[in-house]
């Protein structure tokens, strides 16, 4: 018999002829118009930004579909008397103009949050402040070969014009921002939170806010969910004091009784007097300590789903996502690395701890408000001559500066405009043997629209050499 999403069809027949408002016209969006269009709901589409500054295949359905639309400062000015809002991750939920119509009585909502309401399967969310992107992926490549998986979230594809083709048996993985989980009241069945460190304080309204938002995760969880969280990370630790059902611990560090460990450079899943290895490190494609975490953080989540032997062959085969530590080329002996993804302190310092040889590092973007005198020590520690550009070139500059008078060293820190005169200065300066790391420790606002852009221009100018 085939399977009828009753919640799905309920919402469908809801939705026909209903004001709904659209704040951001992301990425995510566009299939959310295209799908509520569809449907005969009545949209309104706001965004901050002018409307040069949207993608043009987002604003050509706007302008298709003939929608009704606010933009740039006042966006908001327009909110009133709708039935639903979603809103896109970057839009704050408590926005003046969103809690009075939320008040008024209509529903605030997003892609990713009618997701969970509706999928009619197991979902497992990833969140975290470092690698969960990379876990999310192992995550999927673990799972895919044995169930019809969806992979959405932050990455893959927007799902929320999907979910008809999901059946119960399937498994639906979701790459999930402390964006995406603020104000959400719902979890997902399997709940992974890798690391929690301070990040995006320039949104957040502070350190706690931004801890609660990634709680959400696993916060509405029953007795039959499971959490899987980080045990050398203090703030992970403690999030299973919250936990309503079951918690699977992974640690690098400690040679826990339960869970998933590596020791002995192997990956075991321990279930008190049993140990399984799942794969040794030599076996494993993805360079650095941080991307051991990242495989027993996905081991962790997927070992009552598949076999050891399953995730071994995936693990093997995972040889890493874009941006991440990527290898770029070989040139002359130096070998050259793009980590745009790096907009963190806290991310730069997990790459240059994966590499044994010396580093030319580039670093520096957008200012998120972010400490950066804990990267000083790793930059002295790992790195020949420090490159350094945009809002948070000056940051990272004094930092360093300041630990090399502590430690009366000396290194060569040089300034550059943009990430084309960086290239052309690594190339000058790097050494055969030598690596040159693009790990910005910021994230890409000031000069490009995402990190992947990012990425992209610092691969395009390194392969002009």
């Amino acid at each position: 018999m085939e399977y009828i999403n009753k919640k799905l069809n309920e919402f469908n027949e809801n939705i026909k002829g209903k004001k709904v408002a659209i704040i951001g016209l992301g990425v995510s969006n566009k299939p959310l118009i295209e799908y509520l269009y569809s449907l005969g709901a009545k949209i309104t589409v706001f965004d901050n930004r002018e409307q040069e500054k949207i993608d043009t295949d987002i604003w050509d359905k706007v302008t298709k579909y003939n929608l009704k639309y606010y933009l740039g400062e006042g966006y908001l000015d327009n909110l009133k008397g709708f039935d639903y809002i979603f809103r896109s991750p970057s839009c704050r939920p408590d926005l003046p103009e969103i809690e009075a119509e939320v008040n008024r009585g209509a529903i605030l909502t997003s892609e990713i949050e009618m997701v969970l309401k509706l999928a009619p399967c197991k979902t497992i969310g990833i969140t975290g402040s470092d690698g969960k992107t990379t876990t999310t992926s192992l995550i999927y490549a673990i799972l895919k070969e044995k169930y019809k998986c969806f992979l959405g979230g932050n990455i893959g594809t927007p799902l929320f014009a999907r979910i008809s083709e999901m059946k119960p048996e399937d498994i639906v993985v979701l790459e999930l921002s402390s964006f995406q989980l603020m104000n959400m009241e719902l979890s997902t069945n399997i709940a992974v939170v890798t690391n929690i460190s301070p990040n995006h304080l320039n949104v957040h309204k502070d350190y706690q806010e931004y801890i609660d938002s990634k709680a959400n995760i696993f916060k509405y969880q029953d007795e039959n969910g499971i959490l899987v969280i980080n045990y050398d990370n203090e703030i992970t630790k403690d999030f299973a004091k919250q936990a309503n059902g079951k918690v699977v611990y992974f640690s690098r560090r400690e040679k826990l009784p339960n869970g998933v460990i590596f020791d002995e450079d192997t990956v075991k899943i321990c279930d008190n007097d049993l140990r399984r290895h799942v794969i040794n490190k030599k076996d494993i494609k993805i360079r650095g300590l941080h991307n051991i975490e990242n495989i027993c953080a996905a081991i962790a989540a997927t070992k009552d789903l598949v076999s050891p032997e399953e995730q071994r062959q995936a693990i093997m085969e995972f040889t890493g996502v874009e941006h991440r530590l990527e290898f770029v080329r070989e040139l002359d002996e130096v070998k050259w690395y793009n980590d745009s993804i790096a907009s963190s302190p806290n991310r730069t310092i997990a790459g240059l701890n994966s590499y044994n040889e010396r580093i030319v590092l580039i670093a520096g973007g957008r200012d998120k408000h972010l400490d950066y005198d804990p990267i000083a020590k790793p930059i002295i520690e790992h790195v020949d001559t420090l490159i350094v550009m945009g809002e948070t070139a000056e940051k990272i500059k004094n930092a360093v500066t300041r630990e090399l008078e502590n430690q009366k060293k000396t290194l060569k820190i040089i300034k550059v405009a943009n990430v084309e005169e960086a290239v052309k200065t690594a190339r000058e300066i790097a050494k055969p043997n030598e690596i040159v790391l693009f790990s910005p420790a910021s994230t890409s606002f000031d000069m490009f629209k995402n990190f992947e852009e990012r990425g992209k221009k610092f691969k395009e100018e390194v392969n002009k050499l």
